[in-house]
């Protein structure tokens, strides 16, 4: 039996997409080995939000070619379709397969010798319905991901994903219903939507409330305990659109909303579509709307042009809305997008400190947040259980992660939990907890 190994970079949505071709790859009767194992092929899945994507992305190309010299190696994904030509002339590479195509994989694989491998990446900006990689295999009961959206229309000027990934297309709703009723039947409780901008879903389809429709027909499927959703941007968020959410009563209230930055003039030059005060706005209905909401948010620091002032506004607005989570990254130039052009970039010194200053101020917030919940009651699902320690470990409808001493392995259980206190543990703070 024929061998293939993947490596993936980057986000939620690579990570399914090498799931479902792996899956492809299982029908066509291949052994899944590990990207560290000798296999015939080897699968690249890129990432290329930043430059040090590009870079990961070339050095597992060179690694899995000197695991098996003879082994077809297949880049796909952002890199591939942003830089089709840079990847297909690196050393060692078969075929390459960007962001769309990539159901003909195995039929590309096996046909190299034919074909003389090659490049197989169109013309992104010309794709207009989705290309469905639905999964009908499962690995694990807890949680999964499920991809209901694809592209971007926002261009953000920092931003190369709308270059790699093409304009909006919306997965048909009835497959998105059978994959979560296919996942409910295998045992998952929990199940996560994902795309690369879902408050887009629907939009290319000229459907008004296909985004809520959806959520309303999952809330309905047995066996579906809790809803999650990846991201959604500040623009969406109104009375109207919560009052409906409100009503999906398995939806968690955890939401990830994108600030960036909280300075007026630096989201003007990102072509961010809101102010700092929309975003406030946007945060203090969901705070109206839900109880104690887990609020996580992105934020670039060094932007070109970013002054002293503008930082200060961005970390002054961050304590305020004191979210449960930032994720904080140094503003990058990235090759295609308009702001590498940008003649006021920043010095990298300032941006370390900076970016410094905000993470420190995240961690308070994130232990802030956490304490919030001593003495409580919370459902906690578990996902892993260490028999050693007789610990068990699994997260809130909130994304709070919890540990409690079990007697047994609790994974793929809802339990009632009452949170007695927060630690920190190899820089990760969680919630001990007693268990029933």
């Amino acid at each position: 039996m024929k061998k293939v190994a993947f490596h993936t970079l980057g986000c939620k949505v690579n990570q399914y997409e090498t799931h479902a071709m792996m899956e492809l790859f299982k029908n066509a009767d291949y052994d899944i080995v590990t990207d560290k194992d000798f296999a015939d092929v080897y699968v690249i899945n890129t990432c290329t939000v930043t430059n040090v994507g590009d870079r990961k992305s070339r050095q597992f190309i060179r690694k899995m070619k000197n695991l098996n010299p003879k082994a077809v190696v297949a880049v796909v994904g952002c890199y591939a379709q942003v830089a089709p030509e840079e990847v297909e002339n690196l050393e060692g590479v078969d075929i390459v397969i960007g962001t769309h195509g990539r159901k003909e994989i195995v039929r590309l694989v096996e046909n190299k010798d034919e074909d003389r491998g090659g490049q197989f990446v169109g013309d992104i900006m010309q794709v207009y319905e989705f290309e469905d990689l639905s999964l009908t295999e499962y690995e694990g009961k807890t949680r999964a991901f499920i991809k209901i959206q694809e592209g971007c229309n926002q261009y953000c000027t920092y931003c190369i994903i709308p270059y790699a990934r093409g304009n909006i297309r919306s997965r048909n709703k009835d497959l998105v219903l059978e994959e979560v009723n296919r996942l409910a039947k295998a045992g998952y409780k929990e199940v996560v939507l994902t795309g690369i901008h879902i408050a887009s879903y629907g939009k290319d389809l000229q459907e008004t409330d296909y985004f809520l429709e959806l959520l309303r027909a999952i809330n309905k499927i047995p066996g579906i305990l809790r809803i999650r959703l990846s991201s959604l941007e500040p623009n969406l968020i109104n009375e109207a659109f919560l009052q409906k959410l409100q009503a999906v009563d398995k939806l968690c209230p955890h939401f990830h909303l994108s600030l960036q930055s909280g300075s007026d003039s630096v989201l003007k030059r990102m072509n961010r579509k809101y102010t700092g005060e929309e975003y406030r706005q946007a945060i203090f209905l969901i705070r109206q709307y839900f109880d104690n909401p887990a609020l996580t948010t992105d934020v670039i620091v060094g932007f070109p042009g970013e002054t002293d002032e503008d930082f200060e506004d961005t970390y002054d607005l961050v304590e305020a809305l004191g979210f449960s989570e930032i994720h904080v990254f140094k503003y990058s130039p990235k090759k295609g997008t308009p702001a590498a052009k940008y003649n006021d970039q920043i010095n990298g010194t300032i941006k370390q400190q900076r970016s410094e200053k905000l993470i420190a101020l995240g961690e308070r917030l994130k232990k802030e947040y956490m304490a919030s919940f001593i003495g409580a009651e919370e459902k906690v699902l578990f996902e892993s259980f260490d028999p050693e320690e007789k610990v068990s470990t699994g997260f809130t409808t909130r994304y709070v992660k919890v540990k409690g001493a079990a007697n047994r392995n609790l994974s793929e259980e809802i339990q009632s939990v009452k949170i007695l206190k927060i630690t920190e543990e190899k820089k990760e703070f969680f919630a001990e907890c007693r268990i029933g």
